[in-house]
């Protein structure tokens, strides 16, 4: 079939601008139509809502079964809101609910009715929020949810910066505006491989990839991150940092950025940012903080001293779809000199997107900051998140959330057949479940039985996992600490209570007992 085969009008009817209908076609909904369409969605997302904890955090369905389950002929007739609300509620059968008490297996987003509701508004307005002339309320809705993030991390009064998809793309951006800004020649004339000497990036062995992946989109190449070890704590080692520098420099490398983590997503380890700024200082280099999980943590009165030094980065990313509980997709990126960036990523544009306005913040346009030209209006969410909740209710939401991890922390501690692999330094709790005849075994064997043991330790609690997720009870995810498959819980939910971190530990001994039976 050949879709529009059939029109209305021929090729001379439209040459003549003739149609055979006065009206056009709308796509306008009648009045009881929207409210049909108003009504029915309202009711799934309340039912949703006031029932999550009570759905099935994963319902193991085969991929091709559900694909089978949907209705794979493109509609060339149209159907009613009943059937499409049908259709929505089934797919939530078929998803993975990371607002559910018990998902602590990534650091996914927990959305508030606020922020759902918020961006439908968005999406209904649906600016595209690339300049002030295009969108001039959303622009400067931005430009103060922007200020608004900065003072909740610690960054400064008059933070500034841009919403992005999310922290990969606000990483992005940071290493491309470092790279132009630290390179000794145009490299947007030039092209980034004619520079000279290597150009290289520093970060721990715990850096996201999406760093090295943002190098290598940029054509600096994956190598180009210059990977120093983490400390007992899993923070980036300074004096390893140093060491690295020196030795690059020596054999003819240019060293010009280092990216510090504000929360690893592996165990939540905050690295030393202050030392690490007078590093980067010293050296000349652009400082980074990827503060994506972790930033938001300053707002809990006990870690804000951890963050210390943020304020001398030279950009920050974040993401508010993480733990500030808005929805996907919300990421940011701060930077403290916009002349500087704007230097960097300003590119001439098309006749029809010059900017002839009568003020200078009637000329402002976010594609001069980066590299996205078609935005949504993000800031919708984060301002009725802030508005609504105010800063005192979400802080104390995200150290319920830190206390919450620490309670499992000590709960694993005190247990005989679970271990902590790793310092609980904030929302992330990463331990393994060890059998007390395998401990045994461990206390009393050689170096050889001890590995062995540890082998088999890791293959328990993969199984372990394996079983736990496809259950549906509870949701968990794994990471390696110092060689060892470790089971991770990350608690960035406002509806975890203590009850369900009682309740993960109580489910990983069920299934240990029950996987062979």
């Amino acid at each position: 079939m050949v879709v529009g085969a059939d029109d209305e009008m021929s090729n001379s009817d439209r040459r003549n601008g003739e149609t055979q209908d006065s009206n056009p076609p709308s796509l306008d909904l009648t009045d009881d139509a929207m409210h049909e369409l108003v009504t029915e969605s309202v009711a799934l997302i309340a039912d949703y809502f006031g029932h999550i904890a009570e759905i099935p955090l994963f319902q193991h369905t085969a991929a091709s079964k559900f694909a089978d389950e949907l209705s794979s002929e493109l509609p060339i007739e149209g159907e009613s809101i009943e059937q499409l609300m049908k259709d929505c509620r089934s797919l939530i059968s078929a998803t993975r609910h990371t607002g559910h008490p018990r998902f602590l297996g990534y650091i996914g987003s927990v959305s508030t009715p606020v922020g759902a509701f918020a961006d439908a508004i968005a999406s209904t307005l649906n600016p595209n929020v690339n300049s002030w002339r295009s969108a001039p309320a959303a622009t400067e809705l931005e430009k103060l949810v922007v200020r608004w993030l900065g003072l909740l991390v610690g960054y400064g009064e008059n933070a500034q910066g841009l919403l992005t998809s999310g922290s990969s793309m606000a990483n992005l951006n940071a290493l491309l505006i470092a790279h132009r800004v630290k390179s000794p020649e145009k490299v947007s004339e030039k092209g980034l491989w004619n520079t000279g000497a290597p150009m290289t990036i520093y970060a721990s062995d715990r850096v996201h990839f999406s760093i090295p992946k943002a190098a290598d989109v940029l054509g600096l190449g994956r190598d180009c991150v210059r990977i120093v070890k983490s400390d007992a704590k899993f923070r980036l080692e300074v004096s390893s940092l140093r060491q690295r520098i020196e030795a690059d420099l020596s054999n003819g490398f240019r060293p010009f950025c280092i990216v510090a983590n504000a929360g690893t997503t592996a165990t939540g380890a905050v690295d030393p940012l202050a030392e690490i700024a007078r590093v980067a200082e010293e050296y000349q280099l652009w400082l980074h903080v990827d503060g994506a999980y972790g930033a938001f943590a300053a707002l809990d009165p006990r870690k804000r001293h951890l963050f210390a030094g943020i304020e001398l980065a030279d950009s920050v990313s974040l993401d508010p779809h993480k733990w500030l509980y808005t929805p996907v997709d919300c990421g940011c990126l701060l930077f403290r000199n916009a002349a500087e960036v704007r230097t960097a990523l300003s590119f001439g544009v098309g006749e029809f997107l010059q900017l002839h306005e009568e003020t200078e913040a009637e000329s402002f346009a976010f594609w001069d900051y980066g590299i996205e030209l078609s935005r949504r209006f993000r800031a919708l969410k984060i301002w009725m998140l802030l508005r609504y909740y105010g800063v005192r209710r979400i802080s104390a939401a995200i150290a319920n959330n830190n206390t919450l991890a620490e309670y499992l922390g000590d709960r694993v501690s005190m247990a005989e057949d679970f271990e902590l692999l790793a310092p609980v330094e904030l929302s992330i709790c990463c331990f393994r479940y060890v059998p007390p005849l395998l401990v045994t075994r461990l206390l009393s064997g050689d170096e050889t039985e001890r590995a062995s043991v540890n082998a088999e330790i890791d293959r328990l609690n993969a199984r372990i996992l394996f079983a736990v997720q496809r259950k549906g009870r509870a949701y968990l995810s794994n990471t390696t600490i110092c060689g060892r498959y470790a089971l991770r819980a990350c608690t960035v939910n406002f509806r975890t209570t203590c009850a369900d971190i009682d309740a993960i530990l109580d489910i990983v001994r069920d299934t240990a007992h029950n996987l062979d039976k």
